[in-house]
């Protein structure tokens, strides 16, 4: 078949959409690389056991470990290289590669030598790359998982190259058959704002074969939500959680997993009354092996995305599709994307408007009032896990897709 190289702009372990791709490609009967950048140690470790057994490879464009011999040198000049070119856009305007992320100039240098027949990108930096290797005649295909110039609140903006991101998106949505979005609204967006071809759906979901199901949890136990992300912060639906919480009339525990380089949990604990403060849990993300395991572990799942920010209100994130698997029942924001999921098994859980405290007070009460209901609604999500959104169900999207791009003009 054909040598497709897949790139991600960061650690294997905190990608799982471009891995569930990889492995779809490699079914197919193609020989896939996977590259990306590495500078922790800790995540090496994750990316390395998660690559165990795979049918594909993974090889960084850019080694910064810092336990190599010239990694924690690579490490500063590729910061260096984007400080550059940060300084530069502030001062002049002028639009380079490593403006769109670390390493960006490294993974074009990269592409432009591997012998790929198909090259897929899923970061900004992959957007500039694909860009490049689409002028030189090259076949590429870009996803969209998120819409990279309408993301992040306004006060991130700031800096921003985004005339230049929206130009390589418009542009993306031209280079063939294989160009993706992470939902049917984000898709429809994309369309319409750049007049271009609408990019095919495929949904952060997992492979239903994988799929953990509801742990039976005893009457008495306090309910347990649960929320996880690779980093605690700001602008992420916590602070409206937190402020819900006080009003939740049954008994409940909160379990976040997430790291938290900015000790932003403190933050959010100040907001409890005192009482409160014993029944939220918080621990480091855990390798990607273990998480199913630990999601489980819990009733409801909690997806808290703001809707004022285009991106976080069309797309659909790993969380939602992670907790239908474990058998969760959900409480998700009204964003466009959560509202496209749940509409799909109404069953599943309840809805809140993003923001809005009492409204996800609400929601949980409804949720947590019945135990027979909250059974039926983690019976219901799982069963959506395992039919309308089961990760089979788009493997051979995937292969048709790459089949398509890979057909002479």
């Amino acid at each position: 078949m054909a040598r497709i190289a897949i790139y991600i702009g960061r650690h294997l372990c905190t990608a799982p959409r471009p891995c569930k791709e990889a492995d779809a490609l490699a079914a197919a009967g193609h020989e896939v690389t996977v590259s990306g950048l590495w500078f922790d140690p800790r995540l090496v470790a994750r990316d390395r056991a998660l690559l165990a057994g795979r049918p594909w490879k993974f090889v960084p464009y850019a080694d910064c470990r810092p336990d190599t011999p010239m990694g924690r040198w690579r490490w500063q000049l590729v910061r260096i290289e984007q400080r550059f070119s940060r300084l530069l856009f502030a001062r002049t305007g002028r639009v380079s590669a490593n403006l769109f992320g670390y390493g960006t100039s490294r993974m074009l240098r990269h592409a432009r030598r591997h012998a790929a027949e198909l090259s897929l990108f899923h970061s900004e930096g992959g957007l500039w790359v694909a860009r490049a290797l689409h002028r030189a005649g090259r076949p590429v295909g870009v996803d969209f998982e998120d819409w990279f110039s309408r993301d992040l609140p306004p006060e991130s903006r700031a800096g921003r190259p985004l005339q230049a991101l929206e130009e390589l998106e418009r542009a993306a949505l031209h280079y063939g058959p294989y160009v993706l979005a992470t939902s049917r609204a984000m898709a429809r967006a994309l369309a319409t704002d750049y007049a271009g071809p609408e990019p095919t759906v495929i949904y952060n979901a997992f492979p239903a074969t994988e799929a953990t199901g509801p742990v039976p949890h005893t009457g008495s136990a306090p309910i347990r939500l649960h929320w996880f992300s690779q980093t605690l912060g700001p602008g992420r639906g916590l602070e409206t959680l937190f402020a819900a919480l006080p009003r939740l009339s049954s008994a409940w525990e909160l379990h976040l997993l997430a790291d938290d380089p900015q000790n932003f949990s403190a933050t959010l604990l100040a907001t409890l009354p005192e009482g409160l403060r014993p029944r939220v849990r918080i621990e480091a993300t855990v390798p990607n092996a273990e998480l199913p395991a630990r999601i489980a572990e819990n009733d409801i799942g909690l997806a808290l995305d703001v809707s004022d920010i285009p991106s976080r209100n069309l797309t659909v994130t790993n969380k939602l599709f992670q907790y239908l698997d474990a058998g969760l029942a959900v409480a998700v924001s009204d964003t466009a994307g959560h509202t496209e999921i749940l509409g799909q098994a109404p069953a599943m859980g309840g809805i809140f408007t993003a923001g809005d405290a009492p409204s996800l007070a609400a929601a949980l009460n409804r949720l947590m009032a019945d135990r027979s209901r909250l059974a039926a609604a983690r019976t219901a999500a799982f069963a959506a896990a395992r039919t309308l959104f089961s990760h089979e169900r788009q493997i051979p999207v995937y292969a048709d897709l790459a089949a398509r791009a890979l057909r002479p003009n």
